[in-house]
């Protein structure tokens, strides 16, 4: 059976060079001695989570077209690195750019960090020409339309490879999301707008496939499940987590842990055996399920699945692209909510989470796994994780189909501890507090007509979602510190006639 992968340790990225044979042979073998150079140093670059991988230097159009083909056929390359290491003439790069299909970024570098001031005669001006070279390229990629990344400076500086790590994480993400199989259990929540969307088109813009099974199909994977396999997970349920006596062997309660340890051996094994790396669930249908998937869904969570509830395929979507862009960071990604305020002037704070479904990625803190009613659903009680998100920066971002698009929008938030305890209400939850204020946040979120339901991601920022829309020419609207509502409004007007214009006729 295939397994579900969230590593990037598979993913390469090709570092392209651009040159032209107007140079003689010389010239053009210290063009690859220095490429060489600064594709090494990408590689050796602690913040760069894939391969980077030379390629021989490009000095005419089919060579750059035969590099961008090469490159769309090959699953293992997420994206390439440019760079115009002389004078390469922007027209060779016409129809290898025309033809590309994968993320490109652009590196504006030069070997050398200082100039030679003495040394300088024009045999360097031509080896060294980037500043040059590069602004060929910038005009070819604007007129030709290129969606890419540019990134300025020299490659020893941290600033720069942090900015291509981010950038390979998106990329990352998005060959995530153009191979990923979704499976939706029954429909979504009744009556709900937000949670509906047009999975045509999002197979279109993101590559996803969104197909439904029966819940009942879902159930009969569940009570296969043997009683060894059932005894070796509660087990290790009891091993990694403080559990309730109750539902501890010999507990009242015991058969429901069971009952819990069931339904994640059924939900992965019809998960891996479809290849679907996202699901979705609804307490609306559950079929011959005795409870809603709760503890199943939080750990799957946290090994790399995309989850909604409510049948919300589009934010399980995002999480499982989060969960991949943020592989090998501390933190993780998670389905979450905006539940409720704490409205004390000065000191708001969003209280989030969910019925049963948020990741345990969320903390380092040993959760608690209990047993409590569940009000809606009409099932037994189901069992789940208990936990506070650890405190710390985190990004909140929701995915919305807006008719003739898909609108991204994110808020940066800093994670706090709760201010007291919260004894009574037994499920993964998250207080923050939003950038740049709790008002402008909310109504600026509110303006954009964003979700609900959102993905919370601890482990990669604002930059990589930013990188993430771009990839996928997707509008973004970001509510952080720089945010005005009046600006935020006006983004919204222009993005509303911009995107209606940029799809053309």
């Amino acid at each position: 059976m295939p397994t579900l992968s969230t590593t990037l340790d598979h993913y390469e990225v090709w570092f392209l060079t651009g040159s032209q044979n107007l140079y003689g042979e010389e010239t053009l073998r210290q063009v690859a001695e220095q490429s060489q150079e600064i594709a090494r140093a990408l590689e050796n670059a602690g913040d760069i989570p894939v391969k980077i991988v030379w390629k021989p230097v490009l000095k005419d159009s089919e060579s750059i077209r035969r590099a961008a083909l090469d490159a769309n056929s090959a699953d293992q390359v997420i994206g390439l690195i440019a760079w115009m290491h002389t004078f390469s003439p922007a027209k060779m790069w016409i129809a290898g750019l025309d033809a590309l299909q994968k993320p490109l970024l652009h590196l504006h570098t030069q070997a050398n960090v200082e100039l030679p001031w003495a040394d300088i005669d024009f045999d360097f001006m031509n080896l060294n020409q980037a500043a040059h070279g590069d602004r060929e390229f910038g005009y070819i990629q604007t007129r030709l339309g290129v969606a890419r990344k540019t990134v300025v400076g020299h490659v020893s500086n941290p600033a720069v490879t942090a900015q291509i790590g981010s950038w390979t994480r998106a990329a990352a993400g998005w060959a995530a999301s153009r191979s990923l199989k979704l499976a939706r259990f029954g429909d979504n929540m009744r009556y709900v707008a937000v949670t509906e969307g047009d999975k045509t088109e999002a197979e279109l813009r993101f590559g996803v496939q969104v197909n439904t099974w029966a819940v009942n199909e879902l159930a009969e994977a569940v009570h296969a499940s043997t009683d060894a396999d059932i005894d070796t997970l509660v087990a290790e349920y009891e091993d990694l987590y403080d559990v309730a006596p109750e539902l501890r062997a010999g507990g009242d309660r015991h058969d429901s842990l069971r009952y819990g340890a069931a339904i994640e051996l059924g939900l992965t094994s019809f998960l891996e055996e479809g290849g679907f790396g996202a699901f979705t669930t609804s307490f609306e249908d559950l079929g011959a399920l005795r409870q809603l998937p709760g503890l199943a869904v939080q750990r799957l969570m946290a090994e790399g699945y995309g989850f909604g509830a409510e049948g919300d395929w589009k934010t399980s979507v995002l999480v499982r692209i989060a969960n991949v862009m943020g592989a090998g960071l501390p933190g993780g990604a998670s389905l979450m909510e905006d539940y409720t305020y704490h409205l004390v002037p000065g000191q708001e704070l969003i209280l989030g989470a969910h019925m049963l479904e948020v990741s345990p990625s969320l903390t380092t803190a040993k959760p608690s796994l209990e047993i409590h009613p569940l009000g809606i659903g009409g099932k037994e009680d189901p069992v789940r994780l208990v936990f506070n998100t650890d405190a710390g920066p985190a990004v909140v971002v929701a995915l919305s189909d807006m008719r003739d698009r898909f609108r991204l929008v994110a808020n940066v938030v800093e994670v706090v501890a709760p201010t007291a305890d919260l004894p009574n209400l037994p499920v993964g939850r998250a207080v923050w507090r939003p950038e740049p204020d709790f008002a402008t946040s909310a109504a600026a979120w509110l303006t954009a007509g964003a979700a609900h339901h959102t993905v919370m991601s601890t482990a990669v920022g604002i930059e990589v979602f930013q990188d993430f829309a771009e990839i996928a020419r997707t509008e973004l609207l970001v509510i952080d510190k720089a945010t005005t509502l009046r600006d935020f409004t006006r983004e919204v007007r222009w993005n509303q006639a911009y995107y209606r214009l940029a799809q053309g006729l």
